[in-house]
């Protein structure tokens, strides 16, 4: 079914080429509880293997379930290939494992959930390889930390605490100069933002957020845009220039295209590689969830952005916060970056300081009601925590202040419940938090 021109409400419905099951006509994509599937021959098996033909060989490297999912969530990012993986740490750590290795180094922007911080500063360097920050204020940045060994940029739409929007175009093009590749992370923004319009090379997701929308199931894609020539440097991009000796020596920036008939190296490299060796995979039950979410993901960002807007707009003038922080309320370019890439919404979470600091913060999240606290986002659900005494708790007060979080910080995962009922809920709890009083607990 041609996705060309349709809107994302329906190509999250309809995405991708299954129709129904051929053999019983089911409508809903079946879960495809299997290990393995029967070859037709010996020459169908060797050819699978030898990546002459495509095709079903092990569950940790393709699923049919997980297939359907893939091709939706390529046709609805705009990409020409997708990987889903077992979470969204795994879908960023493949991102970079894919292009770099042991020596090289990638340029990330500073503003980055505290998961990838992590990853990028600690572990990766156990690998060797070299992560270096950038602070995405000013695009040329990037451009500063690039040596020879420098594989790819990385950046989140996104980011929080400071939800200032990542300049998507502006360091794709610097990229682009180099022969360097920009990955992003589009997991606080999916269909409001569509990066690989502006020029990104690779989208990665953490589909437990907003795609999923239920908090029931965890996993992770790369989606491949297809729009990055990984041949026109080999020096730049040794992995997709070099014989690969783990499979016969292929290349994969030349191989694959002759392969398909399309350039999506990136992703098959990733696949029949990373996905083979380390085997996070995602289950196939787990795909199925995320099908069941991804068919309403449109619909409910819609609502998602529209209730945040109105809670920014009554917390703007509430006597217990010093400050508001949303896609909105920053100034000058970093303004004009939310208009320019994001599209119908500004994304659902809110960032507030609360007067009264540390304590305030802790008593405000002890009186809400309908509000979950937990370490998620992008449940249809509202979520709220205190940074400060949970996910940043190790830090000390000059390194929360660097990060973002301040004392009193609370963020907001503003769900999709009545508005009126979320504003009620943090009315309540921001007058309880100014008196010092905390809810009973039964």
């Amino acid at each position: 079914m041609s996705t060309k021109r349709q809107n994302p409400e329906t190509i999250a419905i309809h995405g991708g080429d299954y129709r129904s099951d051929p053999t019983t006509k089911a409508v809903a994509v079946p879960i495809y509880r299997t290990t393995s599937y029967q070859f037709d021959s010996t020459e169908h098996a060797a050819n699978l293997f030898a990546l002459k033909e495509f095709g079903n060989i092990y569950t940790r490297i393709m699923n049919p379930t997980n297939d359907a999912l893939e091709k939706r969530l390529a046709a609805l990012e705009g990409g020409l290939a997708c990987l889903t993986v077992s979470s969204g740490q795994t879908a960023s750590a493949y991102a970079v494992l894919n292009v770099a290795k042991a020596g090289d180094n990638i340029v990330s922007s500073t503003d980055l959930y505290g998961g990838t911080v992590s990853l990028f500063t600690h572990t990766l360097s156990k690998l060797g390889i070299e992560v270096r920050y950038a602070d995405p204020v000013d695009p040329k940045n990037f451009e500063k930390a690039i040596d020879d060994k420098t594989r790819a940029f990385y950046g989140e739409t996104l980011p929080n605490p400071y939800l200032r929007v990542f300049p998507i175009k502006e360091v794709s093009e610097i990229g682009k100069k180099h022969n360097i590749p920009l990955i992003m992370d589009n997991t606080a923004s999916p269909v409001i933002c569509k990066p690989i319009e502006h020029g990104a090379a690779v989208v990665v997701y953490s589909l437990t957020k907003y795609i999923g929308g239920h908090g029931t199931v965890v996993g992770g894609a790369l989606i491949d845009g297809g729009n990055f020539d990984w041949t026109t440097d080999p020096k730049r991009q040794p992995n997709f220039n070099e014989p690969d000796a783990s499979y016969g020596g292929v290349v994969w920036g030349k191989a694959v295209p002759e392969l398909t008939g399309a350039n999506v190296s990136f992703a098959v490299r990733a696949r029949v590689t990373l996905l083979r060796d380390l085997g996070a995979a995602l289950a196939p039950d787990n795909a199925f969830g995320f099908i069941q979410g991804l068919e309403t993901v449109a619909l409910r960002m819609k609502q998602h952005c529209s209730n945040a807007e109105k809670v920014v707009d009554y917390l703007k003038g509430h006597k217990e916060i010093s400050k508001v922080i949303y896609p909105t309320n920053h100034e000058g370019e970093i303004a004009k970056r939310a208009k320019k890439y994001l599209s119908g919404g500004n994304g659902a979470l809110v960032g507030i300081e609360l007067k009264g600091g540390i304590e305030a913060g802790k008593k405000f999240i002890e009186a809400l009601k309908m509000f979950y606290h937990v370490a998620n986002i992008g449940d249809a659900k509202s979520l709220a925590i205190h940074p400060a005494t949970t996910t940043h708790s190790q830090l000390n007060e000059e390194e929360l202040i660097a990060s973002g979080v301040t004392p009193g910080y609370v963020r907001l995962a503003i769900g999709i419940e009545h508005v009126d009922d979320i504003i009620e809920d943090l009315d309540q709890a921001l007058n309880i938090s100014s008196k010092g009083k905390l809810k009973a607990v039964s």
